[in-house]
This record gives C-alpha cells, sequence and structure tokens, in this order.
C-alpha cells in the first residue's frame, strides 16, 4: 500500500474520533428543572405505577435516562455542585443546607454556571429555590449571573404563604422577584407560581438568544413543620386509593410538578423552541421517605433516605432529553457513571465554550457520553466527606466505600417503601399508564415530532428499574464506628440496594478505596458553616427574609448585645461577630485534585 492510501485512511480515523469542540455551531436552548427531594421510586420511568407521573415519564422515555448517576445528599451542597463544577468540599458547603440566618454563602471567588453561558451569549433566568446564601446581595441569583430570579432564597416555604419558618423561634416571608418583595404571590400554590413563571419567560424569550431556564421547584421538598404536606384539595382527592394520608398528599404535590414540566413542554412547542432545546431534569438529592423532615417520598428498593450516604440519599432521579442533539435512541437506559457536579463542564461545552476556558474542576464534560453513549470518562466519584459527624463515601467503578453514612440515629438506615410495584387500583394499570403517557402535554409534543419515540417504554421501563432480593425490616450492619474498621464496601451493580457488606472477602479493593478517600480528603478546605445571627430575625425587618448585613441594625435594635446572648446561649468561645465578619470576608475555594 502507498504512502497515499496510508495517509487518507490515518485522515479519515482523525476526522471519525470524537473531538472535544463545540457541541454544535447553533447553541440550544437549555431547561434545566431540578425537583427537589424527589425520592428513587417517586417516578413512573423507575418502575412504580403508585403515582403517575406521565408527563417526566415521556420525556424520560423519549431521552436518556441516567441509571447511574448520584447527586449529593442534601439541598446546598447539590445546588452548589450544579452551580460551580465542584465537590463541595472544595467549596466548603459540605456539612448541613445554609439556614436563613446564617450568615454564608456559595463563596463569591467561584464563578458559576450562569456567568459561563452568558459569556456564550445566553439569556439566563432563575425560577424557584436559590439555597446557596443571602446575607448579602452579593450571595443572590441576580448577582452571580442570572438576568432575574423569581421564587426564594431559603431552603423551603410553606407552599401558599411564602413564609419559612427557622430555628424554632424566626418567621417570615422569603419571596423575591429579583431584589424586590413580591407580596403579590402571597396565597398562590408556589408550583403554579414557578410554572406560570416561566411560561411567561419563554412567552416573550428573543429566540435570536438561547435561553437557559432553571427551575428549581419547591416540590415535593416538605413546607413548614406546622404544614409540610400542601396540594390543592382537588389534586388529594385524585389519590383517594392511597391509603397513607401523607403519601396521598405527597402524591398530589407531585403530580403538579408533572403537570409543570408538561406546560413547559408545551410552551417550548408553541413559541417553535422545543427543536432547538435540550431538557435536564433531575432531583437534588434523595426522597425523604419513611416520615423523614415530615415527607412521604419512596427510595424503594434503595438503602435510606435524604442526609444519608446510603443509594437512597445519593442516587438521583433524572433524564436528558433533546432529540436534535442526542443520537442514542428514545428510551436508552444508560448505566454510566455520572455525577451532579458533572453539569456546569457539560452544558459550557453545550453552550460553545471551550474546555480551557474553565479552571479545575470535579466535574467532567459526559456530553460524549450522553448524547452518544461513548463511555464517561468519569471512573471515580465522591459522593460527601462530613468532617462533622465523620462520614465519607466514595465510588471507584463499580465499588463503594461507606463509612458512617449519615449524622441521624441508625432507624433510617433501613429501606422504605412503598414499592408501588404491586397496586391493585384501576388508575395504577400498567397499560392505563402507558396511555396517559402517550396522551399528556409532553407525550403528545414528544410525538408529534417523532411517532416512534414511545414505542418502547415498556422495554425501557425495565431496564430503568432496580431489583432486589426481598430487603429485611432490620438491617444486620450499619457501617458506623469511631474508626474505619467499621467502613462497608458494595459491588452496586450486583448489590445495588447495599444488602452485602463484602469488605472482609475484597480487603485490596477496601484498601484502594480506603486511599481515594484520604487523598479526596486531604484537598478538602474547613466548613464554611457559621452560627446564626440573631440580627436575621425577620421581626426586625417587616417579617421578611433578606440581605441583612446590608444594612445597620433597625433603630433600637442593640446588635452587639444580641449576638453575645447568642454567642452564650450556643456556648460559644470565640466572638460571635468576629465569626460574622470572618465569614463575610470569606472567598477561598482550591482547585480540584
Amino acid at each position: 500500500m502507498s504512502w497515499f492510501k496510508y495517509f487518507s485512511i490515518f485522515l479519515l480515523l482523525v476526522f471519525l474520533l470524537p473531538h472535544e469542540t463545540n457541541a454544535s455551531k447553533s447553541p440550544p436552548n437549555i431547561v434545566f428543572i431540578v425537583a427537589d427531594d424527589l425520592g428513587w421510586n417517586d417516578v413512573g420511568f423507575h418502575g412504580s405505577r403508585e403515582i403517575p407521573t406521565p408527563n417526566i415519564d415521556a420525556l424520560a422515555y423519549s431521552g436518556v435516562i441516567l441509571n447511574n448517576y448520584y447527586v449529593q445528599p442534601i439541598c446546598t451542597p447539590s445546588r452548589s455542585a450544579i452551580m460551580s463544577g465542584l465537590n463541595p468540599i472544595h467549596t466548603g458547603l459540605q456539612h448541613a443546607t445554609i439556614g436563613a440566618p446564617r450568615p454564608y454563602g456559595l463563596p463569591l471567588a467561584v464563578k458559576v454556571l450562569p456567568q459561563y453561558l452568558k459569556e456564550s451569549g445566553y439569556i439566563t433566568q432563575a425560577v424557584g429555590k436559590w439555597h446557596l446564601g443571602f446575607y448579602q446581595k452579593e450571595f443572590t441569583p441576580t448577582w452571580r449571573g442570572f438576568d432575574s430570579h423569581y421564587g426564594y432564597w431559603s431552603g423551603r416555604v410553606d407552599y401558599y404563604d411564602h413564609t419559612a419558618a427557622e430555628d424554632g423561634h424566626m418567621w417570615g416571608y422569603d419571596f423575591r422577584r429579583d431584589m424586590n418583595v413580591a407580596r403579590d404571590a402571597y396565597g398562590i400554590y408556589a408550583t403554579d407560581l414557578f410554572t406560570t413563571e416561566a411560561l411567561s419567560i419563554i412567552s416573550v424569550h428573543n429566540t435570536s438568544r438561547p435561553l437557559f431556564l432553571y427551575l428549581a421547584h419547591l416540590a415535593v421538598h416538605s413546607g413548614n413543620p406546622y404544614s409540610p404536606l400542601q396540594a390543592p384539595q382537588d389534586y388529594v382527592n385524585k389519590f383517594l386509593y392511597i391509603k397513607d394520608e401523607r403519601r396521598r398528599k405527597f402524591a398530589a404535590m407531585l403530580t403538579k410538578l408533572d403537570d409543570s414540566v408538561g406546560a413547559v413542554v408545551t410552551a417550548l412547542r408553541e413559541r417553535n423552541m422545543l427543536d432547538d432545546s435540550i431538557i435536564v431534569f433531575t432531583t437534588d438529592n434523595g426522597g425523604p421517605a419513611g416520615g423523614f423532615n415530615d415527607n412521604a417520598a419512596s427510595n424503594w428498593p434503595l438503602r435510606g433516605v435524604k442526609a444519608s450516604m446510603w443509594e437512597g440519599g445519593v442516587r438521583g432521579s433524572a433524564f436528558v432529553w433533546g432529540p436534535n442533539f442526542v443520537s442514542q435512541p428514545p428510551g436508552t437506559v444508560s448505566d454510566q457513571l455520572y455525577a451532579i457536579e458533572d453539569w456546569l463542564p457539560t452544558l459550557h461545552y453545550i453552550a460553545g465554550g471551550e474546555a480551557g476556558q474553565l479552571p479545575p474542576l470535579d466535574g467532567v464534560n459526559i456530553w460524549p457520553s450522553l448524547s452518544s453513549g461513548a463511555p464517561s470518562p468519569r471512573q471515580h466519584l465522591l459522593h460527601s466527606i462530613d468532617p462533622v459527624f465523620d462520614g465519607a463515601a466514595v465510588r471507584s467503578g463499580d465499588w463503594k466505600l461507606l463509612f458512617n453514612p449519615s449524622g441521624y440515629e441508625t432507624y433510617w438506615d433501613r429501606w422504605f417503601g412503598p414499592s408501588g410495584r404491586n397496586e391493585t387500583a384501576p388508575e395504577t394499570d400498567l397499560s392505563l399508564l402507558i396511555r396517559k403517557i402517550r396522551e399528556s402535554p409532553a407525550g403528545v409534543a414528544v410525538l408529534q415530532k417523532n411517532p416512534d419515540a414511545l414505542d418502547n417504554i415498556t422495554r425501557s421501563r425495565n431496564a430503568a428499574m432496580v431489583n432486589c432480593t426481598a430487603t429485611p425490616d432490620e438491617p444486620s450492619f450499619v457501617c458506623r464506628g469511631a474508626n474505619l474498621s467499621s467502613a462497608c464496601l458494595f459491588h452496586i451493580p450486583s448489590d445495588p440496594c447495599e444488602q452485602n457488606n463484602v469488605a472482609s472477602e475484597n480487603t485490596d479493593v477496601l484498601n484502594v478505596l480506603l486511599q481515594l478517600t484520604s487523598q479526596y480528603n486531604s484537598t478538602a478546605v474547613p466548613i464554611l458553616n457559621a452560627p446564626l445571627d440573631p440580627i436575621a430575625n425577620p421581626k426586625y425587618w417587616n417579617y421578611n427574609w433578606n440581605n441583612w448585613l446590608d444594612f445597620p441594625p433597625p433603630p433600637g435594635v442593640n446588635a452587639s448585645q444580641l449576638r453575645l446572648e447568642a454567642q452564650e446561649s450556643m456556648g460559644l468561645n470565640e466572638n460571635l461577630f468576629d465569626v460574622f465578619r470572618f465569614t463575610r470576608k470569606s472567598s477561598a475555594v482550591i482547585s480540584a485534585p
């Protein structure tokens, strides 16, 4: 063969190989939907028939279902990972959520997702929950790259009056349009408010520029403790076949969320934006099952709940939809390993950004894997390292190390139902549910584009279901102790429900993961958690939660005395005001390893 033929073959191979270049010449609209506290088993596409989710399922079954995708155990760490591309151990947000009266947030030194997308020409709109700090205006959404924000700054609000109760004695209104208090939202169901706002954004969007819509719902998080589960009564009445009252209300809340997804898809179609859109749907953490956080989610058959590092706390329900940008067949169930911090580099790439524009991150660009089925570039991930309760969980390939899975009692180390797979009510018949999927607003939009897109629902459903042997009522081990000799090792593909600790039979693997955990821990920054500031109390600010450190204390409020009393009641040795000052100046963040 002549040198010219060899050279021609070489050029052909180079052309065929995937390149780290812009995903498309015309960046797509990106609609990023975050469901709050949605459990693994709360969506139909994971096999439950108890609560229909036809719009969510229609997109999942015509997109790519992420079946080996991991989130953080709780809200703030997950949202910080989405926005930063960093694991929370590298932003100081690895322990607990940011309480409304606590003066800290995602460090300002961290450039966040909407800032990158604006550089790529996107209009960036945020709707719903923030939960990344608001004690100064610089920490709020419109100061961090979003063109607008409509929603709340704290971790949860009442679905109707939009107040947030915190720390047992603070209570105030938390609803904003940009920096302004949005009093006109009072009394309107939160999911409806966020849906209406999303539809308004789509209806007036200038289609000469791509849209990034970050739609972070309150649903299905519980509201204030005195009325945690709220939904319109006509929605609750749809689920009289569900005997558990909490689960019935949860079903109504979830149905409202599902309706929202369908309405957004319809709005995109009516504006001729759907063909140019990629939709990402993800939960922020596992579900609060069995009454945890006054809620009624289900992670069955996965073990554990929200706020734990068991699979039920960190294995997330998610999919990607965008048939004009994804070449994998509709309804593909991907078992590739992905993490929530991967979204920033992935969306940056989709938007036309170059990898060299990003700082060192923990997240990796998974778009070639999502779009074409290429192997995921991710081989390892850190679930979490919490220095307060000495907990850690690390994944490497098929193996998971787990030690002290949560700061809660061992009761929450169990398996919580319902399974939703053995329902007998007529409303839960599988053929009826499939028809509802096809007839849902999202299903209609999908089928209008591709009449064959929902032909393989049963096959995709079966592939996405996690199946385990019967789960015991009481666990025989809990992976807890004073030292790492109590660490557990699981082979997740063969034991996704974490029923078999195989550490003693696989000491070589265990030692590798212990070393990996140590490497991650050596790069961690100290936690930023700050004690509550009594001056944040909404009673001093017309009963509104606000960016209180931007203002002098209200007349008649002795801030120094209040902080001293708070310091004494919490048993703190350092001066509380010095803690606040340090927190205000703290913006350090280290590079990912």
